[in-house]
């Protein structure tokens, strides 16, 4: 045991090194901007590596799983509070800003949430009472630690169509009144939280001028959200500048602020649905595609940096290409390399492309 705690630290201290020798970190090159996040695990803040390059690059985190409503609240009369704990613990203790994820999301909800005890589904007073009590429970754990919520997670549905709506659980019990009263319970459970709408495919047209409407809507009724959040998963080809920029200044002018709460860009065409099949070969982060991931990150901050006005934190969706959600993702089996850092802990191409302007 003591052989293998002297490793890790011998490694951790090897990794600050490098850091210290090659480069600041991304928090650094951006603290007159914005804050730079990025998604954890529980675990990473035990891993002598992992934790040594959150604290070298980043100012920010967000638990990637640990809060979402399964894990966290698992049955109805149970909490599963040690994972997002020793998130928040860690975030304290170092002094990094933390952001919640998520308090409403039609996915990794638990079936109980909908079902009573003959398993029929619940009423509408039912279930709204149950989403107080979940956001009220969490929202008031972290009181004071978490700066900043995803209140209400992928409420607007893809595709050309005019469903304002997606045809959750929430909406099919409720209606569209779930997604304010989630806002409202949110800033009653801690007044200084900011409240956000986080989303994909916020640039694609149709979905964000939906996604507008939504939101607008709950400005006039003056519901207390206070941003938007664009997930930023994104692809080599997408999007274009036009269309990020459409998406910031659209959100912004309503008087929200706008986060990149998600970032990625895979190397793979974007998918939003997992798919059936398994991947049997072997996928090659090439020269060309690497020089595509480079110029498109490139593109993507000197956007950001363009609208630092309004843009008040980027989040990126994992730490390295050592382990992302975007491997087996929409495919089995098949690797993916989005992130800045390789599988290594060292930075790529486009983490200098982002660095350097």
């Amino acid at each position: 045991m003591k052989i293998k705690s002297f490793l890790i630290l011998l490694l951790a201290l090897m990794s600050q090194f490098t850091f210290a020798q090659t480069t600041k970190g991304l928090k650094d090159y951006y603290k007159k901007y914005f804050p730079i996040g990025v998604a954890v695990a529980p675990r990473m803040m035990d891993d002598a590596a992992e934790s040594a390059l959150i604290l070298a690059q980043f100012n920010s985190m967000t638990p990637e799983n640990a809060m979402k409503m399964g894990p966290i609240h698992p049955e109805e009369k149970r909490y599963n509070w040690a994972p997002a704990d020793k998130i928040a613990d860690f975030a304290v203790q170092h002094g990094l800003k933390l952001r919640g994820h998520t308090l409403c999301w039609h996915t990794q909800t638990p079936n109980w949430f909908f079902k009573d005890s003959t398993g029929a589904t619940v009423t509408k007073e039912v279930l709204l009472a149950r989403l107080k009590q979940h956001i009220f429970d969490v929202v008031g754990r972290y009181k004071g630690k978490i700066y900043a919520w995803d209140v209400v997670n992928e409420a607007v549905p893809d595709g050309d169509g005019t469903d304002l709506y997606r045809k959750s659980p929430f909406y099919e019990i409720i209606g569209p009144e779930y997604i304010e009263k989630a806002f409202q319970y949110a800033h009653e459970a801690d007044p200084k939280a900011i409240l956000f709408y986080n989303d994909y495919n916020t640039e694609n047209a149709a979905k964000r001028a939906r996604i507008y409407q939504v939101v607008k809507g709950l400005k006039e009724k003056g519901v207390p959200i206070n941003g938007v959040g664009l997930q930023g998963h994104w692809a080599l080809t997408e999007p274009t500048a036009e269309e990020l920029e459409t998406s910031i200044t659209k959100f912004s002018g309503l008087g929200l602020q706008v986060q990149i709460t998600e970032l990625d860009v895979s190397i793979h065409p974007k998918e939003h649905e997992r798919r059936a099949e398994a991947f049997t070969g072997k996928v090659e982060y090439t020269p060309e595609i690497e020089a595509k991931q480079v110029a498109q990150y490139k593109m993507l901050f000197e956007v950001l940096r363009k609208h630092r006005k309004v843009i008040t934190g980027v989040t990126f969706w994992n730490l390295s290409d050592k382990s992302t959600w975007l491997d087996n993702f929409p495919v089995r089996g098949r690797k993916d390399y989005p992130l800045l850092f390789d599988e290594k802990y060292q930075p790529k191409k486009a983490f200098f492309a982002v660095t350097k302007w």
